[in-house]
């Protein structure tokens, strides 16, 4: 009996869901302070930031590589520091994957989560306020409790949308098996060599996945829609 995936697929596969649940957990840590950043601050650079944070949902993939590749490389900016630092250069590296990977999610991330702190208002934190509870305490037992959907939003769009990345992938990455080359790298190599089964089963993964993700967040939403109105009747 033939195997659904090959070796190589399973490969893949693996380094998908691995690169995937690096750059969703590292986005969680750095989208939390910018969206908090962005739903608090009253700064005249909000809008650029804003708009800095949203830009890889206009730009196209190839050209956040493209630039990614540059900056990375040897006379880029970052290459110069990774090359000081001893790190060598970043493209057609994992850690090189991570980072783009990163760039390109980042509005995934920091948009559902602004979106859920502008939700709870600025009333419960005042309130905490009065209450003598600091900034760090205000954090953690108002904002990250109401805010909760909006980080469960965030870490499941930053995840299937790390996934599906192509264009910045193939740009930083390459295509290097076991080391940088991901599910979507592995399907545009089997159209290439004309193995159109094999394409074919990882591409229907790939949909299967990404219908239960839909399922996932409309089911979070409307729990979350339901609970406000519960607790909006119960107030």
């Amino acid at each position: 009996m033939t195997p659904l995936f090959s070796p190589e697929d399973l490969g893949a596969i693996w380094l998908t869901i691995k690169l995937a649940s690096t750059v969703t957990i590292l986005l969680l840590i750095v989208g939390t302070p910018i969206a908090w950043w962005l739903t608090y601050t009253t700064s005249r650079f909000k809008a650029i930031v804003a708009a800095i944070v949203a830009l890889p949902l206009v730009l196209p993939p190839t050209v956040i590589g493209f630039y990614l590749l540059i900056t990375m490389g040897p006379e880029g900016t970052i290459g110069k520091i990774t090359q000081a630092l001893g790190l060598g250069l970043l493209p057609f590296t994992y850690w090189g994957l991570v980072i783009a990977s990163m760039i390109y999610s980042l509005p995934f991330v920091v948009q559902p989560l602004h979106n859920a702190m502008q939700a709870i208002g600025s009333r419960p934190l005042e309130v905490a306020a009065t209450l003598r509870a600091s900034p760090k305490d205000q954090f953690f037992t108002v904002v990250l409790p109401l805010a909760k959907p909006g980080f469960i939003s965030a870490a499941v769009l930053g995840f299937a949308h790390t996934v599906g990345e192509f264009g910045v992938v193939l740009m930083i990455g390459g295509n290097i098996p076991a080391e940088t080359k991901v599910v979507s790298v592995q399907i545009y190599d089997h159209v290439e060599a004309l193995q159109y089964s094999q394409a074919h089963t990882l591409s229907l993964a790939m949909v299967l996945f990404s219908f239960i993700v839909l399922l996932l967040l409309n089911s979070i939403q409307r729990r979350w829609v339901s609970g406000l109105f519960s607790s909006k009747g119960d107030s």
